[in-house]
């Protein structure tokens, strides 16, 4: 798979389907593998990939086989409030609350932001070039000043140098990490629904409230790095926000719209000279 230009995150978890098999069925029997698979309690798309990793192992070991096909079940991604998001992000310890932080502000992969390095970011403007995964587009996008703030102090602190990764670690330590401090919230808080946020819905959240903002599949493809519309649509098709509640605020001068508009307030109306804005919780 290396030689094959495999990532480093595929390889690992294909080795991990693997001895998963391997522990349960006769990995030199493909009809003993086959029918583990069609038994075992589990999602299609789980059960696809453990049938995309027997398949390398067959390929590599020169085995004969008639290859199943499960299908995925298309399901609309659950968007997590940003309320909850923030709870966890305020949780976490500095350097995984900035990391939290950029995932949300740029709609980040796990594996792009353990990508990003100093050099990539400007920390006069906070604007990001992105490497994209998955073979997808790179892009430029701009963090929030807080999140910049917050950047600028954690470089400072580990004297990171321009060809430093900001975050050197794997995306698979990241999302471990990441559920200890979601799981440690949701016990704090009693709140049930904040231990099923998964680290991915980060970048779901920044998809659709982009596309609630901007009406603008284009640009919401762009920001995300995507090739193919289509892979645009399952993060903004038919999301359903349900009671739309918001934090509301005014402004009564530029310096304090500007900053609502930094904060990702959106301009409704003017009420006896008084602007208004609004932002969903």
């Amino acid at each position: 798979m290396k030689k094959e230009a495999y990532a480093d995150s595929t390889i690992t978890y294909t080795g991990k389907r693997l001895r998963h098999l391997e522990r349960n069925s006769n990995l030199e029997n493909p009809e003993n593998v086959k029918a583990f698979i069609a038994q075992k309690n589990c999602t299609p798309a789980y059960k696809e990939s453990l049938i995309e990793a027997y398949a390398l192992y067959c390929k590599a070991h020169q085995i004969q086989w008639n290859q199943p096909f499960y299908n995925r079940y298309n399901k609309q991604p659950k968007i997590p409030t940003e309320q909850r998001l923030n709870q966890i992000i305020a949780d976490a310890s500095p350097r995984m609350s900035l990391a939290l932080s950029v995932i949300k502000d740029l709609g980040l992969r796990p594996n792009e932001l353990t990508w990003l390095k100093l050099k990539d970011i400007d920390l006069d403007s906070g604007t990001v070039t992105i490497t994209s995964a998955k073979h997808c587009i790179g892009r430029t996008l701009k963090i929030k000043p807080q999140t910049l703030a917050m950047l600028k102090t954690y470089v400072s602190t580990k004297k990171i140098g321009q060809n430093d990764r900001i975050f050197p670690m794997k995306s698979s330590s990241l999302s471990r990490n990441y559920n200890v401090v979601r799981n440690r919230v949701a016990e704090k808080l009693q709140d049930p629904a904040i231990q099923q946020i998964r680290l991915y819905d980060f970048r779901h959240f920044y998809a659709t409230m982009l596309y609630a903002k901007t009406k603008d599949l284009l640009h919401v493809k762009a920001s995300l790095g995507h090739k193919d519309l289509r892979q645009t649509l399952q993060y903004t098709q038919l999301v359903n926000f349900g009671a739309e509640e918001y934090h509301v605020s005014v402004a009564k001068n530029v310096q304090e719209a500007t900053q609502l508009l930094e904060n990702g307030f959106e301009y409704i109306q003017d009420i006896d000279g008084i602007k208004l804005y609004r932002k969903r919780k």
